[in-house]
């Protein structure tokens, strides 16, 4: 097997009202089982998510839903936390690079929705049967720097589902799913980089990854609560589960204390 990924240059400055489809239509000729992997933040612009903060901490709490950790050091404090897309991550996605003075970048209200729109302008604009990933940068836990991942999805399948298939070996995968959209975000994110304004990259050779824009979108990636092993950091568990120690033991009344009777 073999596919390719290639920015897409000479893209101009996006700004809000812009029409996304029509530019990336205008860069680069697209074909059947095309994938895009869009940087969010260019449809965060075209949105209009960019907000007045001179206080990007603020922005932070105004986009957060739960702290899952937090740690302070010498420059301030890191929050680990999830935002109102469901994303967990440093921020809560609230970006202030690359946007005017007293200014801050949200992420789109609903990435998978915003991946929808695009492809489908895209399709029809372009008669090509194409799909949408809209990638954004997070560390992961237990390892050092950062990575690109799949915030937003429309005509892609989002996992690689081998459950119930067999290895080379013929033994039974029971929970192997690899996360493609992941996979293919991070590979955009090669050819794209930090600064050389190129905000979306194309992904060629992997059509049979690409569907019906109904599919599952990037939100089903996020696992559910009730199935997280991580829900909090660990000194915030560790502080949880003290308070439930002690509200139990005030629930159960003082203690008494031992008379000679009790030895």
């Amino acid at each position: 097997m073999r596919f390719s990924v290639e920015g897409v240059e000479g893209m101009p400055e996006v700004s809000e009202g812009d029409d996304l489809a029509a530019m990336i239509a205008a860069s680069v000729e697209l074909e059947d089982g095309d994938i895009l992997v869009v940087t969010s933040k260019i449809v965060s612009k075209a949105e209009g998510r960019i907000v007045a903060a001179a206080d990007r901490e603020q922005a932070i709490t105004d986009e957060t839903v739960r702290v899952v950790a937090t740690r302070t050091y010498p420059g301030g404090v890191t929050r680990i936390v999830e935002n109102r897309q469901g994303i967990i991550g440093a921020a809560a996605g609230v970006d202030a690079s690359n946007t005017p003075h007293g200014t801050v970048l949200l992420l789109p209200i609903d990435p998978d929705a915003s991946a929808r729109a695009l492809a489908t302008e895209l399709r029809a604009r372009t008669g090509a049967r194409v799909g949408v990933l809209l990638s954004d940068t997070l560390g992961r836990p237990w390892r050092e720097g950062q990575t690109d991942i799949a915030i937003g999805a429309a005509g892609v399948h989002v996992f690689d589902d081998l459950r119930g298939t067999t290895d080379a070996a013929g033994k039974p995968l029971a929970v192997t799913m690899p996360c493609v959209a992941d996979e293919l975000a991070a590979a955009g994110e090669l050819v794209k980089g930090k600064s050389s304004g190129v905000p979306v990259a194309i992904v060629r050779g992997l059509d049979r990854l690409v569907g019906p824009l109904d599919l599952p979108g990037a939100r089903s990636i996020v696992r559910p609560a009730d199935r997280d092993l991580f829900h909090l950091g660990s000194d915030e568990s560790y502080n949880e589960g003290y308070r439930a120690g002690f509200d139990e033991a005030q629930a159960e009344g003082p203690l008494r204390e031992i008379s000679d009777r009790d030895l």
